[in-house]
């Protein structure tokens, strides 16, 4: 993954229909929380996809109430997402060869606001543009 594209996902919406962006700026506009740490530390592969990927050691409670108030909310506003059990991760490589070893990764990351973004795939792959944010209390 190219830096500029790392970023973690708090709810994976697929395809949303241009017309339905501001709606959904509207809905995540209204979620608020306080901002958290992540410790990373975990390190993985997942043969299904092909994706090496780091994680933090756990998540922490302001994050898995973001998580949660978001969900409810775009449920509420019938959107549709990916509800599988939340599986905080930052894809670190795709279209992987499996490791024979996977080698320890240890960082922190701050995190004071969330996004919402927009995913282009072209021949380079693709390439992620924050389309709106917002700040996390401290």
């Amino acid at each position: 993954m190219r830096r500029d594209n790392l970023h973690l996902t708090l709810v994976f919406l697929g395809d949303v229909a241009r017309e339905k962006i501001p709606q959904l700026e509207a809905v995540a506009g209204h979620r608020n929380g306080a901002g958290f740490g992540l410790e990373f530390g975990t390190t993985g592969y997942w043969r299904h996809n092909r994706i090496v990927w780091a994680a933090p050691h756990a998540t922490p409670e302001p994050m898995h109430g973001l998580v949660t108030a978001l969900e409810q909310a775009l449920d509420r506003a019938g959107f549709n997402f990916d509800r599988r059990p939340y599986a905080p991760h930052i894809t670190l490589i795709r279209d992987a060869r499996a490791p024979a070893v996977l080698p320890p990764l240890a960082f922190d990351w701050p995190v004071g606001d969330f996004a919402l973004v927009e995913s282009a795939r072209s021949a380079q792959g693709a390439a992620y543009r924050v389309l709106v944010s917002w700040p996390l209390q401290r």
